[in-house]
């Protein structure tokens, strides 16, 4: 069976667009909207700066996306 390669395109979609939202609304969202990779992270996690094309990611508290970016 093959792996599909990655795709180096993002969706057409503006991150703000998710602030505010309940986390598990937000991930279902990004996914219809075609993002291969949605990350929750609790705020103030220490993560690297690597960009991955294709990622988007959500900074959440108390359930909701407080923050969000490509990458």
């Amino acid at each position: 069976m093959a792996l599909n390669p990655p795709s180096h395109t993002e969706p057409q979609d503006d991150p703000e667009s998710y602030v505010g939202l309940e986390v598990g609304g937000a991930r279902e969202r990004a996914r219809e909207r075609g993002w291969p990779t949605v990350r929750s992270l609790p705020h103030g996690a220490i993560i690297t700066m690597e960009y991955l094309v294709g990622r988007l990611n959500f900074e959440v508290t108390d359930g909701t996306v407080t923050r969000c970016w490509k990458g």
